[in-house]
């Protein structure tokens, strides 16, 4: 099959997966326009980086060793955003099927109402979800199991206040304040000053995940897919600012090996069909309502057998319940 019947084919499988969108549909030029970007990336970046890409480190998950609880177990906790560093030329573009899906949030993302924040203010979201760990048995085995991840918390939107958490009906304060904020901990006024260019936000995702997972850091996560599962983060943290959600979804549209899974269940139950890449033995998945476009969670699949379980075991799930503005900690919008 020649690039263009592959066009062709990845276009029909998108119309059969993704139903008519309530919002307009994208340009055929501006996705020609991004997969054409992405494709001069791939081409640039191949012939100027290709004398210091780093050997493809091996392992994806990495293990977390404590105490356990009960039983003098031994538990091994799911390590997310671990693996080879992806290297560019092996790694296709974003998938027609990708971009065109990744256009339609945008859209819907773009026409969500502007939400007046004050300083002082609290960003809240509501999660259910699990995720897994490695318990040793008295037998020295090892096996997996599920911790709820489910919890309610209040990020001050200025970084000015502690962060409350609220899990299993218990609050406490996470240490420190967030400040002004940053990829890994973001506040609502950092996002707002984030780039809204999907070029210029990418690149800025991109440099920071190269600085930290990049060839001779150490790190065993590639910056792409680094850069990946930032964006999801930055998507399910709470309460976005229409325009930054609507370039973070343009941003991803970017990255090379990013698909679509045409079924996926959320953390809640709901259907939807998601965004996906594929990296080093898992499927990292963003769900999204097949109507609307809405974000509704994520969720890590496993593609291969491994200590974890078996393909198609999902390791880690969580789905976004509700979000809002509010005036102080403890309350819901």
């Amino acid at each position: 099959m020649n690039p263009e019947q592959r066009e062709r084919a990845e276009r029909e499988r998108a119309s059969r997966t993704l139903p008519p969108a309530p919002y307009p549909d994208p340009a055929p030029e501006r996705v020609a326009a991004r997969r054409a970007h992405l494709l001069s990336e791939v081409d640039r970046q191949t012939h100027s980086h290709a004398s210091r890409l780093a050997p493809r480190p091996k392992g994806r998950w990495g293990l977390v060793w404590g105490a356990a609880a009960a039983a003098g177990a031994v538990v091994a906790v799911l390590s997310l955003g671990s693996g080879p560093s992806d290297t560019v030329g092996n790694v296709p573009p974003a998938s027609a099927a990708s971009v065109q899906l990744l256009e339609r949030a945008a859209l819907a993302a773009a026409t969500t109402p502007q939400t007046t924040v004050r300083a002082g203010q609290y960003s809240y979201v509501k999660t259910v979800g699990h995720t897994s760990v490695l318990s040793e048995t008295t037998a020295g085995e090892m096996e997996p199991l599920r911790e709820d991840e489910s919890m309610e918390q209040w990020t001050s939107v200025d970084g000015s206040e502690q962060t409350l958490q609220r899990k299993d009906g218990n609050d406490s304060l996470l240490p420190g304040t967030a400040g002004e904020g940053n990829l890994n901990a973001p506040t609502y006024d950092f996002l707002a000053a984030l780039p809204t260019d999907p070029d210029t936000l990418l690149k800025r995702i991109r440099d920071d995940a190269e600085r930290n997972h990049g060839a001779g850091s150490g790190s065993t996560t590639g910056p792409d897919q680094e850069a990946f599962v930032t964006i999801g983060d930055l998507l399910r943290n709470g309460v976005t600012p229409p325009e930054t959600a609507a370039a973070l979804y343009r941003a991803a549209a970017l990255i090379p090996g990013v698909d679509v899974v045409p079924d996926a269940v959320d953390a809640a139950g709901r259907n939807g069909v998601a965004v996906a890449r594929t990296h080093d033995g898992e499927r990292t998945e963003w769900i999204f309502d097949r109507s609307t476009a809405r974000l509704l969670g994520e969720r890590t699949v496993l593609v291969v057998d491994n200590a974890w379980g078996e393909a198609g075991t999902v390791v880690t799930s969580v789905a976004v319940i509700d979000s809002g503005i509010v005036d102080e900690a403890g309350q819901t919008p």
